[in-house]
């Protein structure tokens, strides 16, 4: 029997967000998207086809969080292939772009908001490319891109409903999506965010969805819509170009590779920093009894936060994109580096603050991710972004946002991660496969959340492996971040006790909500290799939902 199998015991769901099934698996951010990945197994596909059907469709359902006007990350896992794979489709920088595009003030910060709101923070977008090439690599072969797409573009069409999630976001972002008028037109009426339970309608993005459809990624990178986008952002401030868009390029990748206590784990390696400091978190509390210390005690939550901060050390100092850095990824990953690291950690107190470690010597918060199982073993996580909520820009006419994603490169010069033409700006995007400890396919997970997404997979995962949870109860669990500097950030629900020994300990605990967003939105699945029975489990956090084939 598989850790956290629902045979174990009755799920944990009091949301409603799960399912169980056998033939097949989607869970998302929105259930109309989930669904759109369900009807391709449904006619047929396979895990990839599911994918990226379910992609497009949250393109449109979830727009503030992804869209073809972003990127992202899918790494995929098929019975056929020798190994899992990775489709990069990350925003580049456009080639205009320079260490020093961005002009800041006496307090170090960017003048104007230029690297996170408007056309100046638009990176090159992949995600129509990425999405389509795996489609036409790793899908069945046995739908179209029509097919796949239709979901989507009828959802564009025929309008979906403003959720309480959704409700809450064009709220907090009113201010921002009044600066586009195109996206006011669609997410407001008479100034004012649209009501909870009223329909989006967006026939502007079916069209162009309707084109891509039916002439593949040309359609968007080449050409009039092209040269409408380059325009668009233009003439928002930006220095996006027709000729960035017809020369970006999906790269695919081999994945980051470790383990944790006996199970293999598979991410995306740079220009995301996930995958290699999930497996670099995991191997530094392997050197713990997690389970000894007792789930949500003092203890434990003090491991994880001190372990956090040594990663997050690793990360500000080596990590950006190997296409133009040399970047230490099997010395980040291995075990003898992090039973150094853990040797660093005392059970009873702080460390002082950490500096990057030497991995050299052992070389040998508007995102969205969604995970999916088919029958035959097929895994695919896939985690995609437009950055900040409604801050890219909208060009008139097309219905989507353009991502802002510039304001993940280091705005300085001087950095592993300064802006250059052609980077791919870092990234901690971590969708990842988990494969039990006889190589079959246990659990397909990822999260959005910034540089908490690691961090919440890697919570997920141990909730698993380490306290056979049920993989529901394992994603509702309360959460905690901690980066290199500041406080602690702790979910609600925690014990008051562990709240107190924390504070005993010396850590400066700030406390969210009992639900809070700002730790993510995990969508899962996991497979149970004897019965053959997948689960999946969605967030409560975001609109998320699983279902079933």
């Amino acid at each position: 029997m598989s850790l956290g199998s629902p045979a174990a015991g009755q799920p944990f769901d009091r949301y409603g967000r799960s399912a169980r099934a056998v033939r097949g698996m989607v869970s998302a951010a929105r259930p109309e998207a989930a669904q759109a990945g369900v009807a391709m197994l449904q006619a047929g596909g396979n895990a990839v086809d599911a994918a990226v059907a379910c992609g497009f469709a949250l393109g449109v359902v979830e727009p503030a969080a992804s869209g073809i006007g972003g990127g992202g990350f899918m790494i995929l896992r098929l019975a056929h292939l020798p190994e899992a794979v990775v489709v990069d489709f990350r925003e580049t920088a456009p080639a205009a772009a320079r260490p020093d595009l961005y002009r800041h003030g006496a307090d170090g910060k960017v003048l104007g908001l230029a690297s996170s709101v408007g056309g100046l923070a638009a990176g090159v977008p992949g995600e129509v490319a990425g999405l389509l090439y795996a489609l036409e690599h790793f899908g069945s072969g046995r739908l179209t891109r029509a097919q796949v797409m239709a979901p989507a573009i009828a959802w564009a069409r025929a309008g979906y409903p403003v959720t309480r999630f959704l409700s809450e976001l064009l709220h907090e972002c009113a201010h921002l999506i009044r600066r586009s008028p195109p996206c006011a037109a669609l997410y407001l009426r008479d100034g004012q965010p649209l009501p909870l339970g009223s329909a989006v309608r967006n026939p502007d993005l079916g069209a162009v969805l309707e084109r891509i459809a039916e002439q593949g990624a040309d359609a968007f990178y080449r050409g009039g819509l092209a040269r409408r986008i380059a325009e668009g952002v233009r003439a928002d401030g930006g220095i996006l170009t027709a000729e960035d868009l017809a020369g970006y390029q999906v790269k695919v990748r081999r994945p980051v590779a470790g383990s944790y206590r006996g199970h293999t784990i598979l991410s995306v390696p740079p220009a995301s920093s996930g995958g290699a400091h999930l497996v670099q978190l995991l191997n530094i509390l392997e050197n713990f009894d997690l389970r000894a210390s007792g789930w949500g005690s003092a203890g434990s939550l003090h491991l994880w936060a001190e372990a956090l901060k040594l990663v997050f050390a690793d990360r500000a100092a080596y990590m950006a994109d190997s296409d133009f850095v040399p970047v230490p990824l099997a010395g980040l990953c291995a075990k003898s580096y992090a039973r150094d690291l853990a040797g660093r950690i005392h059970p009873e107190r702080l460390m002082p603050p950490p500096g990057p470690g030497d991995p050299f010597p052992h070389e040998s918060s508007s995102t969205t991710s969604y995970a999916v199982m088919d029958g035959a073993g097929g895994m695919v996580a896939c985690t995609k972004s437009l950055n900040d909520f409604f801050a890219g820009t909208m060009v008139p006419g097309l219905g989507f946002i353009m991502n802002a994603h510039m304001d993940d490169f280091v705005t300085l010069p001087g950095s592993v991660n300064s802006v250059q033409p052609g980077k791919r700006p870092l990234s901690s995007m971590s969708p990842a496969l988990v494969l039990d400890p006889h190589g079959r396919p246990l659990l397909t997970v990822g999260s959005p959340g910034a540089s908490r997404i690691f961090p919440t997979v890697a919570q997920v995962i141990s909730n698993v492996v380490d306290f056979a949870m049920p993989l529901q109860e394992a994603i509702d669990a309360p959460r905690l971040f901690q980066a290199d500097r500041g406080g602690l950030d702790v979910e609600g629900r925690v014990a008051l006790s562990a709240y107190q020994g924390l504070a005993a300990l010396g850590h400066a605990v700030l406390v969210h909500p009992d639900f809070d967003y700002f730790f993510g939105g995990v969508h899962a699945v996991l497979g149970d290799p004897e019965s053959g029975i997948l689960t999946g489990g969605a967030d409560p956090r975001r609109d998320g939902q699983a279902f079933g084939l």
